[in-house]
């Protein structure tokens, strides 16, 4: 027999591990809607990027989860998802749900580090190619970005601030370029520069403040485009004054 308050409060953490993962306040709110109509309940469910609220309609009970951090995780987006689908077709059960989401609640899912570096290295070539850049900047590239890539997470975990890492990123990242266009070991700075920034670039964050804005999720559509928005300025400060550092030492 499944309680009102077993329901809301695995709604409430099914709502919580989405929405912290990258999914959209529609996403949410339509998952957690289902699996309460699975589950024989009529339960109501209003997202925010701060805050998800989900009542059971009989008894007029309401669970409220507060919203703190958010680290994009699509792989347990999709363990989530997959899940949801699997207990509205019946073919989970109620208890086999909620063991499943506490363990993919609790897993720390992550690549190793010479996976990220090496990808965020990559990531660093690819605009190069449209630039046409020589061979030594596509190497210069692909060096920087991993820098810039490997500063930003250290600042992540080590600086205070919400905007401090991807700051620290740019700053290694347009010091970095501009150090090698002065020593004549880079042919153009601002083609390194803008591909090196590709790894810190909150591509997930700006499309999905689109697809919320066009969903009519304005708020949250708006409030995710504003983040972004922010980020991208830390970041554009951050290579104006490592560039600028790179310039006074190289005088």
């Amino acid at each position: 027999m499944i309680t009102e308050k077993e329901l809301l409060t695995l709604c409430g953490q099914v709502g919580r591990v989405l929405l912290t993962s990258g999914a959209e306040t529609s996403r949410v709110e339509t998952t957690v809607e289902y699996i309460g109509k699975a589950a024989g309940f009529t339960v109501t469910c209003h997202a925010t990027m701060t805050a998800i609220l989900i009542s059971e309609d009989l008894n007029n009970r309401v669970h409220i989860v507060k919203i703190r951090g958010n680290q994009f995780n699509l792989q347990k987006l999709d363990e989530i998802n997959h899940l949801s689908r699997q207990f509205t077709e019946g073919r989970l059960s109620f208890a086999e749900l909620q063991g499943e989401v506490n363990r993919i609640d609790q897993k720390v899912i992550d690549f190793k580090w010479p996976e990220k570096i090496l990808s965020a290295g990559l990531v660093s070539v690819a605009p190069m190619m449209l630039f046409k850049a020589s061979w030594s900047d596509l190497a210069w590239a692909f060096l920087v970005g991993i820098c810039g890539y490997l500063i930003a997470q250290w600042a992540f975990y080590k600086v205070q601030g919400a905007y401090a890492a991807p700051a620290l990123g740019g700053l290694t990242v347009g010091f970095l370029a501009g150090l090698l266009f002065a020593l004549h070991l880079g042919q153009n700075a601002d083609h390194i520069a803008v591909s090196a920034l590709m790894p810190l670039v909150p591509g997930v964050a700006m499309t999905n403040s689109f697809r919320e804005i066009i969903g009519r999720d304005t708020i949250s559509g708006l409030v995710r485009a504003v983040d972004a928005v922010v980020t991208a300025g830390a970041i554009g400060g951050g290579v104006i004054i490592g560039h600028f550092l790179a310039q006074l030492l190289t005088l």
